[in-house]
Order: structure tokens, then C-alpha cells, then sequence
């Protein structure tokens, strides 16, 4: 057998096996084939993304439907309106509920970025900065006293049960995140696709199981963060975790199959197609907003008592609800209020008062992220 499979899934997995997988296990015209479409179609959404003049645009809009579902994966529910208000920038700090861990995820996309453009390598540093800012805890790499496993979810008589029991003992998880991290940095030594390369590691990952919490959630900023090392995005805007909430059975089903049988081609076509598919959704996404924000600002400037209308969209554009105070710093107070009540009366945005706070919805923002 190419690939040594777990034995039992009520013990310790301490014989995961190290990286590279052998070449023969992913070399088949099938991953080849999915390979092919997946490079295809982030290949053009790194293009497309190239030419927005806002980049804040996506950052904003589109990691923060990202951190939304990756939450959801992990059973953690919010809902927009919930999330937008209390992304509203006096907000943040006092968020509370699935709303401060959907932006605790967006916190630690952005921080992972920044922390690996600044000339990093993948390191425990990485890995325990995201999990760190995902989760709230202070913690870092479990220690060998902890007895962590996966379970069968759900109600059935199985709910509960041990399906997977990640490494455990002294020493023994740092060696593998190391040998993780060894295999994700050195392209001379282990020289492969990106693309294959960031679908085995996310396995490795969660194989792995480095953290008390959060793994899920450290893994799918991983992949993001993968992507954007290896200049393959320039920023983390892929929508990544919308196709495994949506087909959650087969990813665990996939991750299962690698441990349990070996199967490493379903794995990774899966991880290919979910590459492909929301690489595309976000492609669509981004020209639905261009087109959208174009609309707007051309209605805009027929209007002769808006001043500097292009900040004035571009405003509007940076996450679907806008408050007076966003506006503070190219507008007085009385001015911004009186553009977002006239863009009210234009149908542009929807005025709603919550908490006793005046928010006002860009309507087509909201739809399009939405969908």
C-alpha cells in the first residue's frame, strides 16, 4: 500500500505518515484534469482582481461572507444583519455571540496575511497567531495531557462516538507540524503544484489536529493564506469555505477516506473542485459589485448636489452598512447624513434603526453578497 492508513481510530494516530506523499498516489489523469480547471479558474480571478481600484471593496465585502461561512461549517450561525451591524467600525469591540467569532475569523485572515507578507515563512508562529485570533484563547500547540478526538455528531446511535483520534504524546505533534511546515516552505526540496500542495497540507493539517479548538477554522485560513504566498491571489478574497459548507459530508467523508483507506485521489479532485467552483463564484461576485458600484456612482453624479461622489460610493462599497460616522472624515456630520437620507429617497440604500443607531443598507451590496 502507497499510503500507511490508520489502524484504529480510537488510538492516538501517532504514525500519521510524514511528507511528501508518494508521487504515485497523486499522479492520475483525473487529478491532472481537475487540476487543470482549478488553475483556470483562479488564474482569472487573480486577473480580474488585479484591475479593482478598490481593493478594500473585496477585502471587506467578500472575506467577511468568507469568515460567515467558515463559522457555519463549525456550527456557528449568525445572520447579515447581525454580522454587518456589528462590523460597523464603532461595533467590533462589543460584537458578541456568532457575530465576534465570525469577525475573530476575519481578524485572523487578515492578521495571517499581514503576518506572512511581511517576508514570513509558514511557522508555529503562523499557525498559532491565526488559531490565537480565531478563537479568543491564549493558548498554543496542545499539550500531550490533552485528549482530544473527533466524534460522530448528530443524534444516531453512533453520536459520540470516536471517528478520529489526532496524534498525541511528548514531542510528537511539534514534529509533525514542523514536518508540515518544512513541506509547505521548501519548493526546492519538495517540489510540487501549488495547488496539490495546499490540498495535502490542508489534510496534513487536520490530521494533525495541532490545537485544542479551532483546527477547521486555522485550516481553511491556511489554505487562503497558502494561496496568496505563493502569489497565486494577491489578497485573501477566495470564498472558499461557501463550497464545503455546502458539500460539509463530503469533506469529511474525504478526510475519512485518506485516514481509513488511503484514498487520496477523492480528497484531493475534491479540494480542486472546491478551488475551481469558488474561485469562479468569486470571480462573478467581484463584477456583480463593479457593476453594481458603477450603477450607483453614474446615478450619482447626475445629481448636481453631491459632492466628490466617487468617495461617496466608494464609501458605500466597503461593507454593506454605512453609518454618519463612517463618513467623518470627508464629509461634516450634517452633510453625510443629509447624502445617505437623499440616497434613501433614491432607492440606493434602506435606512434602518437598530439599537437605536441609524444604519443604512446598500441594497445591492447586500443582495449580491447574499446570494
Amino acid at each position: 500500500m502507497a499510503y500507511k492508513i490508520n489502524p484504529d481510530r480510537n488510538k492516538p494516530w501517532n504514525e500519521l505518515p510524514e511528507l511528501p506523499i508518494e508521487q504515485k498516489i497523486y499522479q492520475s489523469i483525473a487529478i491532472y484534469e481537475q487540476l487543470g480547471n482549478a488553475k483556470a479558474a483562479l488564474g482569472r480571478l487573480q486577473g480580474r482582481s488585479i484591475v479593482i481600484p478598490n481593493q478594500g471593496l473585496l477585502i471587506n465585502s467578500i472575506s467577511l461572507q468568507e469568515a460567515k461561512a467558515s463559522s457555519a461549517i463549525e456550527n456557528i450561525f449568525t445572520t447579515d444583519d447581525e454580522l454587518y451591524k456589528a462590523y460597523s467600525q464603532d461595533q467590533v469591540k462589543q460584537a458578541s455571540g456568532p457575530a465576534k467569532e465570525v469577525l475573530n475569523y476575519r481578524s485572523a485572515l487578515w492578521e495571517g496575511y499581514q503576518y506572512l507578507n511581511d517576508d514570513q515563512k509558514f511557522d508555529v508562529a503562523y499557525f498559532e497567531k491565526v488559531y490565537r485570533a480565531v478563537t479568543g484563547y491564549s493558548d498554543g500547540i496542545r499539550p500531550p495531557v490533552a485528549q482530544t478526538y473527533i466524534k460522530q455528531g448528530g443524534t444516531g446511535l453512533n453520536a459520540g462516538k470516536a471517528i478520529y483520534t489526532p496524534p498525541r504524546g511528548t514531542g510528537i505533534i511539534t514534529a509533525k507540524i514542523n514536518n508540515l511546515i518544512d513541506f509547505m516552505n521548501d519548493d526546492q526540496i519538495y517540489p510540487l503544484d501549488p495547488l496539490l500542495k495546499m490540498a495535502i497540507g490542508h489534510f496534513q493539517f487536520e490530521a494533525i489536529h495541532p490545537f485544542r479548538d479551532g483546527n477547521g477554522r486555522t485550516g481553511r485560513i491556511f489554505n487562503i493564506h497558502y494561496l496568496t504566498k505563493k502569489g497565486l491571489l494577491d489578497y485573501p478574497i477566495l470564498y472558499l469555505s461557501r463550497y464545503i459548507l455546502e458539500n460539509k459530508e463530503e469533506y469529511y467523508a474525504g478526510l475519512a477516506g485518506v485516514t481509513q483507506r488511503g484514498n487520496w485521489e477523492k480528497w484531493l479532485i475534491y479540494m480542486l473542485k472546491a478551488l475551481e467552483v469558488t474561485a469562479n463564484i468569486t470571480y462573478n461576485k467581484i463584477n456583480d459589485i463593479v457593476s453594481a458600484k458603477d450603477a450607483i456612482l453614474q446615478l450619482v453624479e447626475k445629481e448636481t448636489d453631491f459632492s466628490r461622489p466617487a468617495i461617496l460610493v466608494n464609501a458605500l462599497f466597503t461593507q454593506p452598512f454605512t453609518r454618519v460616522q463612517h463618513l467623518d472624515t470627508d464629509y461634516a456630520e450634517n452633510t453625510a447624513r443629509k447624502y445617505l437620507d437623499q440616497l434613501v429617497g433614491m432607492g440606493v440604500l434602506e435606512k434602518r434603526i437598530m439599537s437605536g443607531s441609524a444604519y443604512y443598507l446598500n441594497l445591492e451590496l447586500y443582495r449580491i453578497l447574499s446570494e
